[in-house]
């Protein structure tokens, strides 16, 4: 008797391809898991005893912020998957690999870009950098410095803008052309046309007429 194979060539008894789980790790996060929850159900009846509210989850250790708000340097690129198909890595976890906008600072994905937003301009985010929500207060020279710079790209958009309307004028100014040089050369087509049709119609009359002189009348009979 032949011994059956699977479909990795096995046997079908074999299952050793098959993944093994680690009961000892398991268990000891499930032990650690526990304990949180205990701890943070103490917590939440010392808050309710203080008159204050419960802790949904567990309290993260964030470290204390040590600088102001920064501005970002970079864009962000919100738009750089925009129309395209992307292959999803890992649908059924965490992390990055899924359809959406993911922060690597907090290990969280978004759906769409007004939560990523949210969340990128938090306090819970900003924590996690070490900024607060206070944004640092501009002296006299910057504001001097960022009003110059500004001026400066608004005078580059200005020049941009007016080369474009003389760029738009000429193309507009082409097109009119190409339009006159068409209608002029259908008028002197239609002409040639009429002319033509003048002269076989003048050829056909003269024709007629030189029948007539040479006798050649008509064929038809003269009895009456």
């Amino acid at each position: 008797m032949t011994d059956k194979s699977g479909a990795y060539g096995t046997k079908a008894a074999d299952t050793e391809f098959r993944k093994k789980w680690d009961k000892e790790e398991y268990a000891e996060r499930a032990r650690k898991k526990d304990e949180e929850e205990r701890e943070r159900m103490q917590e939440n009846e010392d808050r309710m005893k203080k008159g204050k509210a419960p802790r949904k989850g567990r309290k993260e250790d964030l470290p204390k912020p040590t600088e102001l708000m920064k501005r970002r340097e970079g864009s962000l690129d919100l738009d750089k998957n925009l129309n395209k198909t992307m292959v999803v890595q890992n649908p059924g976890g965490r992390g990055p690999g899924q359809p959406g906008f993911y922060c690597e600072s907090c290990n969280r994905t978004y759906k769409d870009t007004s939560a990523y937003l949210d969340h990128i301009n938090g306090r819970s985010h900003l924590r996690r950098l070490g900024q607060t929500t206070r944004i640092e207060r501009s002296t006299l020279a910057q504001v001097r410095a960022r009003i110059a710079y500004l001026r400066e790209k608004t005078k580059e958009a200005s020049s941009a803008k007016a080369f474009d309307f003389d760029k738009r004028i000429a193309e507009v100014k082409a097109r009119e052309s190409a339009r006159r040089a068409e209608q002029k050369a259908q008028k002197k087509a239609q002409k040639e046309e009429a002319r033509m049709a003048l002269v076989k119609e003048s050829a056909m009359e003269v024709d007629d007429e030189m029948t007539k002189l040479m006798g050649f009348g008509g064929f038809g009979s003269t009895k009456k």
